[in-house]
């Protein structure tokens, strides 16, 4: 039976044993922020570490949300409890997500060894919410055994992602592109495994054969992960299983040479330089009041004040 307690620590005990709408309840939390947000990182940061974080990343149209939902059924196929966090763009009026991407996950609301998650950019422009990581930390802690984070297609792909997964998935179509622009995208910065999907269309070879090139022209240290290309037609699950397997590639690869112990460290640094800052801009706007913020924030913006000087003003009561 679900809680109806907000206490987080009554919550967090009710989501690791399966409550969804406990579960829910922390997540509403994480991306509110706040003193529960804090409390809910404390309760769950002992139990992180058994979930493995997959990424899934690409340019509009790709299909990742279809794909997603095919890799899902793969896992659950396999056993494992996956979550879902499914980032959308935001509303400009509400500041909540208006994709809904779970509607393209409707076969799997009703596995209870599933969770999707649909969560706002809120305008942050790489693609991810800012409560990511603390949701990742959440399902993490609360027993899944995968975390999928698909992202929103901005235009151009989201390399934010690959600094929030253990293994970051790229999906492209047929005749997507050439080498120079994938160069440009910053693709082979991002992707561990690349992912053709929609391959039930003409030109998937010549995609295969101009990511090959790509990866040809990379410089691979002795035993390091080459990037993997695999095709799959997410509304047949054609070849979505062997996509999993690439993952899974991955994954013993890192495990094996320490990368993926690496990342993670690298993560939780980045975490925290990014709690960091977002408490220094709280501290700023409570000793810096509404209306001087705003008149410095003017200021700046009609070329008055360069935002170095307003800064320091900004700043100026925290270091008193």
């Amino acid at each position: 039976m679900a809680t109806r307690s907000d206490d987080p620590a009554q919550l967090f005990a009710a989501a690791s044993k399966g409550d969804r709408g406990s579960l829910a309840r922390l997540l509403s939390f994480v991306e509110r922020g706040g003193g529960e947000a804090r409390e809910v990182a404390r309760l769950a940061s002992p139990h992180v570490g058994r979930a493995y974080v997959v990424g899934i990343t690409g340019a509009p149209g790709a299909g990742k949300s279809t794909l997603t939902s095919a890799i899902i059924g793969a896992l659950r196929a396999r056993g494992a409890r996956v979550g879902v966090l499914a980032i959308d763009p935001s509303s400009p009026y509400t500041g909540g997500a208006i994709l809904g991407d779970r509607v393209r996950m409707q076969d799997h609301t009703h596995d209870d060894r599933v969770y999707i998650r649909s969560m706002a950019t809120r305008g942050h422009l790489g693609g991810l919410a800012l409560a990511t990581s603390e949701a990742i930390r959440v399902l993490d802690a609360t027993g899944h055994d995968w975390v999928l984070v698909e992202t929103v297609g901005v235009g151009q792909v989201e390399v934010e992602v690959a600094g929030k997964a253990d293994t970051t998935v790229v999906v492209v179509n047929p005749g997507w592109g050439d080498a120079v622009q994938a160069n440009k995208a910053g693709l082979l910065e991002v992707a561990d495994v690349f992912a053709i999907n929609k391959a039930d269309r003409d030109g998937v070879e010549g995609t295969r054969r101009d990511l090959n090139a790509m990866l040809d022209l990379t410089e691979f240290a002795v035993g390091e992960w080459r990037p993997s290309v695999t095709a799959t037609v997410a509304t047949t699950g054609e070849g979505v299983n062997e996509l999993v397997d690439a993952v899974g590639a991955h994954r013993a690869a890192g495990e094996a040479s320490g990368e993926t112990a690496q990342r993670r460290e690298v993560r939780r640094r980045e975490e925290l330089r990014e709690i960091v800052e977002r408490r220094l801009e709280m501290r700023a706007r409570e000793v810096c009041s509404g209306p001087v913020w705003d008149a410095l924030e003017q200021r700046v913006m009609k070329g008055a004040l360069d935002p170095w000087s307003a800064a320091d003003e900004m700043l100026r009561g925290i270091s008193a």
